[in-house]
């Protein structure tokens, strides 16, 4: 905003008093106008003036200003003045829309952001976007953005630059247009008004990267500006901190020419300047002759002839501009030095600040004149220049004379008649024998820019109070690099320890632990003891002075944005100096060496010479490492720092370390580069960027990113590339391209937000493939780890090719082939985009065409050999990634419009890179992104996979496993909702049965009844794959799972038919006693009243009456069944030792078995050589192989272990099909099991070279008989309920003693039904208030208990907590119960989920249990009573009778109760049914209050039991072990086929068994480790034929079904468990931890807690 020098510029108003008084008034922002209440000021009296301001703070201000006469004279003149001057500006910055951004500066965060893409870029529409736009192209190197039309799209509009044809009737009318045409002509915005407005807009960091931009597009930059309020000449010398400018100069040794490159920071470079000024209004553009002095093919200054140039501008006059002429070192160039070269804008003559200045520090002053005999100033201020021992060189515009020496160094020139280029060749010589003149260097003095800033009278940028903060925080860290006269290439060793060999070293070993060889785990345990005590060196030498200054500086500036900014600037500056010099002379060195390597690989008869000059390369880039310093090393050290603190988990004295990672994150959500792979160890930090991206994620949430990953060959114009595309800065050391893979966030503007579905762009740039500084060092290995890690990343890669060298295509082609291939291969699906850079004719159509069908016929042939390498079947590009041809590969013209360095910018090339960024953001729109937190996962997966030699076997993905696990949970869920749903419906047609009310179940029937509840589950399903945030990733699994729900369902629907089939078949076999019921009850009815009729006068005597009923009912029962057969018990033990008698088994071995008890411990023997028979008719030399050996090999074991279980399995399953309950018992059962088992061992042993001794198989057979025998005991005991009439009329006892006992109190028959109604229902309502209870209690634990509510993963980790947990006094009840788990891992799952069942019900929540029996009686309370109604209101309404009620009563109880059918004729006599039903309630009431103190021990006796319900629910899944290890699967499906089996539960192999052949030496390997190893293994069942550990899926089944992920042998349970149980394992399998295998020293250290706890850490 434009203000008088005295006037604040917060002003808004300006009053003048009545009488002398002005009032400035400022209306809105920036309106302003003025007036004078007094118009008759005395023209010679000194005048007070009282300005008056009133601002936003409601602060009075007066200001009294005696003025001089003259000034008083004209007070309007004055205000004129002033106000004219705010007005121009005011009305400039409005047209520009930049009214706010005068005092609210522009930033650069205002312009790096994802913006939509510019339709039009040669014009825009309307003024207000002209100032955005131009930022915008230059930001794109687009040299254009200097002028930009305003053309509105609609064609009925025209504008000023149109060109209308108007039709004058005469000279006259024409000649009166003029002065309307001078309006149109002020009209405009002149386009370095543009460019001047946007700087004073700008903060000091958006003006430094404008004029960065401005010079790389060859403009001259603003090096003196007037400030546009208080006309104080302002030096930008900050904006010039970051331009570097290059240059060759000859220079003549030894008698031969030698081109010398020079790169030089412009704020240092000391040349001589030549300046250039006008005197009054001339005829010639002096900035036009300029340009064709230093550049005749670009305008570096802009000039009257320029486009869009106008008369009227307000912010240019006053200000100089500077350039620089750099000579390529070639004949042809103009100057051989560097020069720079200045132009004052304006009349010198009004400038005389500036230029004093200007001449003061020029070599050579050119003053441009029309002439020097008509004007006196002009003529005078020129003859005090030639006093002067400056040079001057004079131009008359007017004159025609040639150029004329007037004494040393002082030319007058005339230039009129003369065309410019002859002019400029005359400026040339002259200037080149100024400067280069033998007169000594009083003619050459040097000129810099930082020098300027010493001259007083002028306000440099600098000495903004931020920026000589950061600077004086920045100077300190320098100080300290600078002390002593440090080599800069050991300042690293000095300052920066623990990322130079530490870090390497420790990079080194960490790669070995994935390639380990021998003895796996001692060796791995030992470098993992290296790798700690490298950790503690670094933290050791981590307090260094440079990390405390710099961390300590970056804590301080935490919330001072602006600080900080210029601190890290200051800081790279600094250091890029400090560099400079050694970095050059050192890439000069490498250059020369290098191209002498390249020299002798043409020579085949130079091997010698050319080993020894590859060495010396090698060891010129060892040197380049060393002296090249930047910020990202600072950043890498404070990495190192981090992560060796927290993984020693020490306190040291550098306290600050567990901020790091938030100052860091500050800087990358403030756009700083971060980076995400050390270039020179060629090692991810993982560890430091995880917490890197977490604090990220706490500060901006966990956003949504679009992952754009870039590649190339080094020096390929990446780099700059990305700057032009996006405005990014990588890191990059001075003269150094980027090394290392960095990431950067862009964020997405609120306008773009609608059409993309995350918030930031984030991109990862990479360090050039196949760069000079790693050749010869594993270098494709390098390059295809880089590609493949950030091909993985990105949701889009950006392959920039660059030139049309077919080699260099091919490199590239082929590193990122492979990388596709194997993104493929793991089921990853990033997309690309080929950019094709430096291609000479973009627009030639034909050409562009074949060179994309050359790159699809490479593409092709690089994907058939990348897929042969990588076992793959691909036959072109297509099959391994979606790509098309047409509109995935972009043509980008050169960069440069002619020869570097005074080349500008190709305006071809910004255009191409808009064209390519459309096309990303195109690409980006159709993406949702990953979020950070799923890309600080990717990091960890593709990093830890390429860390092992077979990155495709090695992959795995954590955020899909993630997502799968969430699914399965969902899984769970959806199963329970079937299953509960299923159990309610089964409960209610169980009773149904059991009342007599339903004989068959069609399965359409139950389809019919779930259908409801499907639907509801398959609705949750579609919704949940859909909607979930993670779709994408879940779309693979949907089809899969919605059949395995529709198999699930169908399964429960055939398993509760099953079921209640048997049911029905077990009522069925029961009728003849369900027929005589009715017969005995009438028949116990009528003795009960004859009885009681007898006993009626003691009636009060409750002894009595029972002591008789007892000495009665036995004799009543066997009258009643005397002519039926009863049921038997049955005696299993006495049938067991007879069937093994019947087999030839002496009694003795059997007792001696049944005593020991070890028989049920049988497939849970470690060593079964105690089984082997050591006589007999064995072949001689199978025996005596077999005894000199002692014991079976690991595989006889394993093979002996399965015929158990195959035996037991297939025994019960046998037993179970006999449907015992409804047949009942008969020894036939044991002897069929029997029989099985000794045809089944005899099979086996007719195929072994070996034979069991006879006390395996009654050991086998006794287990076999013991595992079935509480299943045939339930199953008769229900037999026996069912088919005898001795058993069931015992369970009617009380129920008659009840009807007995009212009976003798002479109660009516409505009392007598009630009470036996009562007796009836208290069975029944107790049994399905526990089957209810139980179903409750079944859902409660699966929706709240953390081991059964997760997934198959979450339950086997609880059960291995719990092993652990385990009292320590019963250290070998512990061990027996991990050797089940171990051997039989379901039987141990269910039997604790039947402990925790219990432990939840009986004891952690017992009130909850109680409350839910409480509410479930309640309920059938609730449901008694309206049956009651019911059954009492439709008889009342029908006149009905007691047969009527009782039928009512049962139908409408028939799906929650059972109840048995009651004989109404006993009770015909009943009238009054309400009195029977209060009789009821009476009773009932007293029952469901009994049945709330009810024991919880009841549920065990349920027919539902809730441990068996959650057992039914968590247990059917997969239980297939590992081929190795033995740990089992944790997929929550059975059948999850084709994923492979999986579990994070790997385990040393020795756990179960395996030991070292011939020897008894355990193996104490993880396969995990194996798998990553040299190792080998042999198939099971051939002993010759040996599989490496690496190649395991190339084996058959089961091995190949298996996914073994090389995760190392992280979990530190198993490792506790082999210390804790040495003894145990040693004695339990006749081994011994030996040898190999011994026992690291390492795992004796974990303690039982680090154990437990690294259970939940596999997650």
């Amino acid at each position: 905003m434009v203000s008088p020098p005295w006037c604040s510029p917060k002003s808004r108003q300006l009053t003048l008093q009545p009488n002398n008084t002005l009032t400035l008034s400022f209306e809105g922002k920036r309106k302003a106008s003025c007036s004078c209440q007094n118009r008759n000021m005395s023209p010679r009296r000194q005048t007070p003036f009282h300005l008056k301001h009133v601002g936003k703070e409601h602060l009075d201000t007066d200001i009294q200003a005696h003025t001089d006469t003259n000034i008083h004279s004209h007070p309007h003149a004055l205000i004129s003045n002033y106000s004219t001057l705010n007005q121009q500006t005011e009305t400039l910055l409005d047209r520009l829309q930049l009214q706010d951004k005068f005092q609210q500066k522009l930033s650069p965060a205002d312009f790096l952001q994802i913006r939509p893409p510019g339709k039009q870029m040669d014009h825009v529409t309307s003024e207000k976007d002209v100032a955005h736009t131009f930022l915008h192209r230059l930001i794109m190197l687009d040299y254009g953005a200097r002028y930009i039309a305003v053309r509105p799209d609609s064609p009925g509009v025209t504008t000023e630059s149109d060109n209308t044809e108007i039709d004058y009737s005469d000279l006259e009318d024409f000649l009166k247009t003029s002065a309307d045409t001078n309006e149109k002509e002020k009209a405009r915005v002149h386009p370095m008004d543009v460019q001047m407005a946007v700087f004073h807009c700008s903060d000091s960091f958006l003006k430094q990267m404008m004029i960065t931009k401005l010079s790389q597009c060859q403009y001259a930059l603003p090096l003196l500006v007037p400030d546009p309020v208080t006309k104080e000449i302002q030096f930008p010398l900050w904006t010039f901190r970051e331009i570097t400018k290059t240059w060759k100069v000859t220079q003549i040794k030894d008698n031969s020419k030698i081109i010398i490159k020079k790169s030089v920071p412009v704020y240092k470079a000391e040349t001589p300047l030549v300046s250039f000024f006008r005197l009054g209004s001339l005829s010639v553009s002096k900035s036009q002759l300029m340009n064709t002095l230093i550049n005749n093919r670009h305008d570096t200054f802009f000039h009257r002839n320029s486009s869009g140039s106008t008369k009227s501008r307000y912010l240019m006059d006053g200000v100089a501009e500077i350039t620089w002429y750099c000579p390529a070192g070639k004949p042809n160039d103009a100057f051989n030095e560097c020069i720079a070269f200045c132009n004052l804008h304006g009349d010198a003559l009004s400038h005389k600040k500036q230029c004093d200045i200007l001449i003061e520090k020029s070599s050579i002053n050119v003053f441009l004149v029309a002439s020097l005999q008509s004007n006196e100033g002009s003529r005078s201020f020129i003859s005090s220049l030639f006093q002067s021992d400056k040079p001057l060189i004079c131009l008359t515009v007017n004159d025609s004379r040639d150029a004329v020496k007037i004494k040393n160094g002082n030319y007058i020139m005339g230039l009129k008649d003369k065309n410019h280029s002859d002019v400029c060749e005359d400026l040339k010589r002259i200037i080149r024998e100024v400067l280069f003149s033998l007169d000594g260097p009083i003619l050459k003095p040097s000129f810099q820019l930082e020098a300027m800033a010493e001259l007083s009278g002028i306000r440099v940028d600098e000495t903004d109070p931020a920026c000589q903060r950061g600077k004086s925080a920045a100077m300190e860290i320098i100080n300290l690099l600078k002390k002593d006269n440090m080599d800069v290439s050991k300042v690293k060793d000095e300052f920066l320890p623990c990322q130079g060999q530490l870090w390497h070293q420790w990079s080194k070993i960490h790669r070995e632990m994935f390639q380990l060889r021998g003895n796996i785990e001692m060796e791995k345990s030992r470098k993992e003891q290296n790798l700690m005590k490298i950790r503690q060196k670094q933290c050791a030498a981590s307090c260094s002075k440079l990390m405390k200054l710099f961390t300590g500086s970056l804590s301080l500036m935490r919330q001072k944005q602006t600080d900080r900014e210029y601190f890290l600037k200051w800081t790279q500056i600094f250091v890029d100096v400090l560099s400079t010099d050694d970095l050059s002379s050192v890439l000069q060195s490498y250059d020369k060496k290098w191209s002498e390597v390249l020299a002798l690989k043409n020579k085949w008869d130079k091997s010698d010479l050319l080993l020894k000059t590859q060495t010396e390369l090698k060891d010129i880039s060892k040197k380049l490492q060393s002296v090249t310093f930047g910020l990202e090393h600072i950043f890498r050290e404070m990495g190192q720092i981090y992560e060796a603190h927290k993984t020693t988990h020490r306190e040291s004295r550098h306290t600050d370390w567990p901020k790091y990672p938030e100052l860091a994150a500050q800087l990358m959500i403030s756009g700083h580069p971060m980076e995400l792979m050390d270039g020179d160890a060629g090692h991810v930090p993982l560890t430091w960027i995880s917490s890197l991206l977490e604090e990220v994620i706490k500060k901006l949430g966990d956003q949504r990113v679009f992952v754009l990953s870039v590649l190339g060959l080094q020096s390929s114009g990446k780099s700059t590339m990305l700057n032009t595309m996006f405005g990014l800065q990588f890191a990059v050391s001075a003269g150094r391209c980027t090394k290392g893979a960095f990431m950067q966030l862009l964020k997405v503007s609120e306008e773009m937000k609608k059409d993309l579905k995350f918030d930031y762009v984030l991109v990862v740039d990479t360090e050039g493939l196949r760069a000079l500084e790693v050749e010869g060092n594993n270098t494709l290995h390098h390059d295809n780890e880089l590609a493949t890690l950030v091909v993985g990343l990105g949701n889009l890669t950006l392959i920039n090719i660059f030139g049309e060298n077919p080699s260099d295509m091919q490199d590239i082609l082929q590193i990122v082939v492979q990388a596709f291939v194997r993104m493929k291969e793991v089921k990853l699906s990033p997309s690309c985009v080929f950019v094709h850079q430096n291609v000479t004719d973009v627009a030639a159509a034909e050409k562009n065409m074949d060179g994309k069908r050359r790159l699809q016929e490479k593409l092709d042939q690089m994907a058939k050999l990348a897929a042969k390498e990588e076992v793959f079947n691909a036959e072109c590009f297509s099959d391994v990634i979606e790509f098309d041809i047409q509109k995935d590969v972009k043509y980008c013209a050169q960069l440069w419009e002619g020869s570097p360095p005074m080349a500008p910018p190709n305006p071809g090339y910004s255009e191409s890179i808009q064209e390519v960024k459309n096309t990303i953001l195109s690409k980006a729109s159709k993406s949702a992104g990953i979020t950070l937190s799923q890309f600080k996962t990717n990091i960890q997966d593709l990093w830890t996979a390429l860390l092992n030699e077979s990155f495709v076997f090695s992959f795995k993905n954590t955020l899909e496993i993630a997502v799968y696990r969430k699914l399965e949970v969902q899984y769970g869920n959806w199963t329970w909702s079937l299953r509960s749903n299923m159990l309610s419906i089964e409960n209610q047609l169980h009773n149904r049965i059991e009342n007599g009310k339903v004989d068959d179940v069609e399965q359409s029937y139950l389809f019919k009844e779930t259908s409801k509840k499907y639907e509801e589950v398959r609705k949750e399903m579609t919704k949940y794959f859909e909607n979930d945030k993670d779709r994408e990733i879940l779309a693979q699994w949907r089809g899969r799972f919605e059949i395995k729900i529709k198999e699930f369902h169908d399964e429960q629907v055939n398993r509760v038919k099953r079921k209640l089939d048997r049911v029905i078949q077990q009522k069925k076999a029961c009728k003849k006693l369900d027929e005589n019921k009715s017969e005995f009850e009438n028949k116990l009815l009528q003795k009960s009243k004859e009885l009681a009729h007898k006993l009626k006068d003691k009636a009060k005597d409750e002894e009595e009456l029972q002591r008789q009923f007892s000495s009665v009912w036995s004799s009543w029962v066997t009258e009643l069944t005397a002519d039926i057969k009863p049921v038997e018990d049955i005696n299993l033990e006495q049938d067991q030792l007879t069937i093994l008698q019947e087999l030839g088994f002496e009694l003795p071995l059997t007792d001696e078995s049944k005593r020991s008890g070890r028989y049920k411990k049988i497939s849970e023997v470690g060593n079964y050589s105690g089984y082997m028979k050591t006589g007999g008719n064995l072949l001689v030399d199978s025996y005596n192989k077999y005894k000199a050996r002692g014991a079976f090999s690991h595989e006889e074991q394993e093979q002996i272990r399965s015929l158990i279980d195959q035996a037991e399995k297939e025994s019960r399953g046998g037993i179970k099909n006999k449907h015992v309950a409804a047949t009942g018992y008969t020894q036939t059962y044991l002897h069929e099991m029997a029989n099985h088992v000794t045809e089944k061992v005899q099979k086996f042993l007719s195929e072994r070279k070996y034979t069991l001794n006879k006390e395996f198989t009654i050991d086998l057979l006794l287990y076999v008989f013991y595992r079935a025998e509480s299943w045939i005991q339930e199953s008769h005991k229900k037999f026996k309920m069912s088919n005898d009439p001795i058993t069931y009329l015992e369970s009617k006892k009380t129920q008659f003693y009840t009807v007995f006992r009212s009976l003798c109190k002479e109660n009516s028959s409505a009392v007598v039904l009630g009470e036996l109604i009562c007796e009836r229902l208290k069975v029944s309502t107790l049994e399905a208030v526990c089957n209810k209870t139980a179903i409750d209690l079944a859902g409660k634990m699966r929706c709240n208990f953390p081991a059964f509510n997760g997934t198959r993963q979450d339950l086997e980790k609880h059960v291995l907590k719990s092993l652990a947990k385990k009292e320590e006094g019963k250290k070998e009840e512990n061990f027996d119960d991990f050797i089940t788990y171990i051997i039989n891992p379901r039987r141990q799952t269910e039997a604790f989920i039947k402990a925790e069942v219990e432990k939840y019900i009986f004891r952690d929540q017992k009130d909850e249990a109680v409350e839910i029996l409480k509410k479930n009686a309640d309920d059938i309370k609730t449901t008694v009573s309206q049956a009651l109604f019911s059954a009492t209101q439709k008889v009342q309404n029908q006149r009905g009778d007691t047969d009527m009620w009782l039928n009512e009563f049962s139908n409408v109880l028939k799906d929650e109760l059972t109840f048995d059918k009651i004989c109404s004729e006993n009770f015909s006599d009943i009238k009054d049914f309400h009195f029977l039903k209060e009789e009821i309630e009476k009773g009932f009431t007293s029952i469901t209050e009994k049945m709330s103190s009810l024991s919880l021990d009841k549920l065990k006796e349920s027919r539902q039991k809730p441990e068996e319900i959650l057992i039914d629910q968590l247990c059917n899944c997969c239980w297939v072990k590992c081929p190795f290890c033995a740990a089992v699967c944790t997929n929550t499906m059975k059948d999850h086929s084709p994923d492979g089996h999986s579990t994070p539960f790997h385990r040393p192999d020795g756990i179960k068994g395996w030991h070292r052949r011939d020897t008894v030496e355990f193996s104490v390997n993880f396969c995990t480790t194996n798998v990553s190893s040299d190792r080998s293994f042999c198939l099971k069942g051939d002993s010759e034929k040996y599989i490496p550990y690496k190649q395991y899926k190339t084996a058959r089944p089961p091995y190949d079904t298996w996914r073994i992920t090389p995760d190392g042998s992280k979990l530190a349970y198993w490792k506790w468990f082999v210390c804790q149980f040495q003894t145990q394992l040693e004695e339990h399998y006749g081994l011994k931890f030996e040898g190999s295998g011994a026992i690291p020293d390492q795992w004796k250290k974990i303690t039982k807690n680090e154990a437990i706890k690294s259970l939940d850490e596999m997650f």
